[in-house]
Protein backbone atom coordinates (compact mmCIF):
# COMPACT_ATOMS: atom_id res chain seq x y z
CA UNK A 1 0.00 0.00 0.00
CA UNK A 2 1.61 3.07 -0.81
CA UNK A 3 2.36 5.85 1.72
CA UNK A 4 0.47 9.32 0.98
CA UNK A 5 0.22 12.62 2.89
CA UNK A 6 -2.64 14.83 2.78
CA UNK A 7 -2.00 18.71 4.09
CA UNK A 8 -5.39 20.48 4.44
CA UNK A 9 -6.51 23.68 5.44
CA UNK A 10 -9.72 25.62 4.92
CA UNK A 11 -10.85 29.14 5.43
CA UNK A 12 -14.13 30.90 5.39
CA UNK A 13 -14.61 34.53 5.00
CA UNK A 14 -17.61 35.14 7.77
CA UNK A 15 -19.45 31.92 9.26
CA UNK A 16 -21.23 31.81 6.72
CA UNK A 17 -19.35 32.97 3.79
CA UNK A 18 -17.26 32.95 1.14
CA UNK A 19 -14.83 29.97 1.57
CA UNK A 20 -12.44 28.29 0.30
CA UNK A 21 -9.60 25.17 0.57
CA UNK A 22 -6.14 24.20 0.42
CA UNK A 23 -5.05 20.83 -0.02
CA UNK A 24 -1.47 19.44 -0.63
CA UNK A 25 -1.13 15.48 -2.17
CA UNK A 26 2.25 14.20 -1.57
CA UNK A 27 3.80 11.00 -2.78
CA UNK A 28 7.50 10.53 -2.20
CA UNK A 29 9.16 13.63 -4.44
CA UNK A 30 5.69 14.12 -6.13
CA UNK A 31 3.21 16.81 -4.78
CA UNK A 32 0.03 17.94 -6.16
CA UNK A 33 -2.06 21.04 -4.95
CA UNK A 34 -5.96 21.31 -5.38
CA UNK A 35 -8.06 24.35 -4.53
CA UNK A 36 -11.61 25.11 -4.55
CA UNK A 37 -14.33 27.15 -2.68
CA UNK A 38 -17.95 27.75 -2.10
CA UNK A 39 -19.53 31.13 -2.47
CA UNK A 40 -21.44 30.57 1.16
CA UNK A 41 -19.90 28.33 3.61
CA UNK A 42 -18.53 27.63 7.17
CA UNK A 43 -14.76 27.17 8.20
CA UNK A 44 -15.55 23.75 9.61
CA UNK A 45 -17.04 22.75 6.03
CA UNK A 46 -13.79 23.96 3.92
CA UNK A 47 -11.36 21.86 6.60
CA UNK A 48 -13.45 18.47 5.80
CA UNK A 49 -13.93 19.56 1.85
CA UNK A 50 -10.15 20.10 1.97
CA UNK A 51 -10.15 16.37 3.05
CA UNK A 52 -12.54 15.21 0.99
CA UNK A 53 -11.06 16.32 -2.07
CA UNK A 54 -6.94 15.17 -1.39
CA UNK A 55 -9.36 11.84 -1.18
CA UNK A 56 -11.02 11.63 -4.01
CA UNK A 57 -7.64 12.16 -5.44
CA UNK A 58 -6.33 8.90 -4.98
CA UNK A 59 -6.42 6.61 -7.61
CA UNK A 60 -5.72 3.71 -5.61
CA UNK A 61 -5.98 1.94 -1.79
CA UNK A 62 -3.26 4.19 0.11
CA UNK A 63 -2.18 4.11 4.11
CA UNK A 64 -2.97 7.48 4.38
CA UNK A 65 -1.70 10.58 7.24
CA UNK A 66 -3.65 13.72 7.00
CA UNK A 67 -2.18 16.44 8.60
CA UNK A 68 -4.66 19.51 9.45
CA UNK A 69 -5.14 22.59 11.98
CA UNK A 70 -8.60 21.66 12.03
CA UNK A 71 -9.53 19.94 15.49
CA UNK A 72 -12.60 19.20 14.72
CA UNK A 73 -11.51 17.41 11.52
CA UNK A 74 -8.83 15.55 13.19
CA UNK A 75 -11.12 14.54 16.35
CA UNK A 76 -13.80 13.34 14.09
CA UNK A 77 -11.54 11.54 12.03
CA UNK A 78 -9.51 10.12 14.82
CA UNK A 79 -12.30 9.34 17.60
CA UNK A 80 -15.26 10.73 16.95
CA UNK A 81 -16.64 9.07 13.81
CA UNK A 82 -17.37 5.74 14.68
CA UNK A 83 -20.17 6.98 17.22
CA UNK A 84 -21.65 9.32 15.16
CA UNK A 85 -22.28 6.82 12.24
CA UNK A 86 -23.50 4.53 15.46
CA UNK A 87 -25.88 7.57 16.13
CA UNK A 88 -26.62 8.08 12.17
CA UNK A 89 -25.33 11.40 12.61
CA UNK A 90 -27.91 12.64 14.93
CA UNK A 91 -26.96 16.29 16.28
CA UNK A 92 -23.88 16.09 14.12
CA UNK A 93 -22.85 19.26 11.99
CA UNK A 94 -22.67 18.34 8.52
CA UNK A 95 -23.51 15.27 8.16
CA UNK A 96 -23.79 15.32 4.03
CA UNK A 97 -20.08 16.00 3.75
CA UNK A 98 -19.22 13.62 6.90
CA UNK A 99 -20.53 10.95 4.83
CA UNK A 100 -18.65 11.81 1.45
CA UNK A 101 -15.42 11.74 3.79
CA UNK A 102 -16.88 7.65 4.57
CA UNK A 103 -17.23 6.63 0.87
CA UNK A 104 -14.30 8.17 -0.09
CA UNK A 105 -11.82 7.50 3.05
CA UNK A 106 -13.14 3.56 2.49
CA UNK A 107 -10.66 1.95 0.39
CA UNK A 108 -7.53 4.18 2.94
CA UNK A 109 -6.09 3.20 6.06
CA UNK A 110 -6.45 6.75 7.49
CA UNK A 111 -5.40 9.00 9.88
CA UNK A 112 -5.23 12.44 11.22
CA UNK A 113 -2.75 14.84 12.99
CA UNK A 114 -3.33 18.12 14.13
CA UNK A 115 -0.33 20.36 13.36
CA UNK A 116 -1.02 24.02 14.71
CA UNK A 117 -1.94 26.62 12.72
CA UNK A 118 0.09 29.80 11.89
CA UNK A 119 2.93 28.50 13.67
CA UNK A 120 5.42 28.14 10.61
CA UNK A 121 4.72 24.67 9.10
CA UNK A 122 5.33 24.94 5.30
CA UNK A 123 2.94 23.14 4.32
CA UNK A 124 -0.09 24.21 6.37
CA UNK A 125 1.47 27.39 5.26
CA UNK A 126 0.50 27.16 1.78
CA UNK A 127 -3.02 25.44 2.50
CA UNK A 128 -3.38 28.46 4.42
CA UNK A 129 -2.58 30.51 1.52
CA UNK A 130 -4.09 28.15 -1.03
CA UNK A 131 -7.60 28.20 1.11
CA UNK A 132 -7.64 31.96 1.47
CA UNK A 133 -7.09 32.99 -1.71
CA UNK A 134 -10.08 31.44 -2.94
CA UNK A 135 -12.16 32.76 -0.54
CA UNK A 136 -10.71 35.84 -1.69
CA UNK A 137 -11.07 35.28 -5.22
CA UNK A 138 -15.04 34.19 -4.60
CA UNK A 139 -15.97 37.31 -2.46
CA UNK A 140 -14.20 39.16 -4.83
CA UNK A 141 -16.38 37.57 -7.55
CA UNK A 142 -19.60 37.64 -5.66
CA UNK A 143 -19.01 41.49 -4.88
CA UNK A 144 -18.72 42.16 -8.76
CA UNK A 145 -22.07 40.21 -9.63
CA UNK A 146 -23.69 42.54 -6.88
CA UNK A 147 -22.36 45.45 -8.23
CA UNK A 148 -23.16 44.51 -11.82
CA UNK A 149 -26.77 43.08 -10.92
CA UNK A 150 -27.27 46.42 -8.76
Amino acid sequence: MKKVTIFSDGSSLGNPGPGGYGTILRFGDHEKEIVGGEPMTTNNRMELRAVIEGLKALKEPCDVTIYSDSSYVVNAINEWLENWVKRDFKKVKNPDLWREYLKVAAPHRVHAVWVRGHNGHVENERCDELARTMAEKIKAEMIKEENENG
